[in-house]
């Protein structure tokens, strides 16, 4: 396997990855590839931390990465937000995505982005560094600490002595405007529950106190 930059060839097809690794997994059906679409046309997207995992010269997996900010009254910090974070299911729990994850930390530190912030399952991205947010002193911008709100600091320091709230770029938003003439161009999937979707929902409403 070997990890590279995206290209736009490769649009259309990570968003088959994405579709196809996310459908089913937190809601029936999915709409991260519509996100995947949606972000390459939107201003904080970060195409030089765009990367696709490629085995035998087939494309397997993505991530991408969006721009975010922190504010503190009126100090505001770039970050920097990844996700979606896709591996076409057949090569799942084989260690792709920690690599697209590492490779595209790596490539973060080198671009010298203070901190990234992104919401997931802390028994997944603890283990690359990331901590809750409560223990960061960031919030969301109505002052509360999901326990899904992860943060790793790539500048040692950079966080200290403020009390942060994290404003994730609008392209995350929920405007599902042309969703559904977009969908209709993909195969057709069967929705359905799975359990993933009720831990997922579990993880989505908890909150630490502040």
């Amino acid at each position: 396997m070997k990890i590279r930059k995206t290209e736009k060839s490769d649009y259309r097809l990570v968003e088959e990855i994405t579709r196809k690794a996310f459908w089913n997994l937190h809601i029936p059906g999915c709409d991260e590839h519509y996100l995947a679409y949606r972000l390459r046309n939107h201003k904080d997207y970060v195409p030089e931390l765009d990367f696709v995992a490629v085995k035998d010269g087939k494309v397997i997996g993505n991530i991408m990465y969006s721009r975010s900010y922190l504010q503190n009254g009126n100090t505001k910090l770039a970050a920097l937000t990844f996700g979606p974070v896709s591996v076409l299911p057949g090569f799942q729990r084989r260690g792709i995505g920690s690599a697209l994850i590492t490779r595209s930390m790596n490539a973060a530190e080198k671009l010298m982005a203070n901190v990234i912030v992104i919401f997931g399952n802390p028994g997944e991205y603890c283990k690359f560094g990331f901590v809750g947010s409560k223990s960061a002193n960031i919030a969301t911008p109505d002052g509360r600490y999901p326990c899904a709100l992860l943060v790793k600091e790539l500048k040692k320091g950079v966080l200290a002595n403020h009390a942060w709230r994290y404003f994730e770029s609008s392209a995350h938003g929920s405007n599902q405007d042309g969703f559904d003439e977009y969908e209709a161009s993909f195969e057709k999937m069967e929705k359905k529950y799975q359990y993933t979707q009720e831990v997922f929902s579990i993880l989505s409403n908890a909150f630490i106190e502040g």
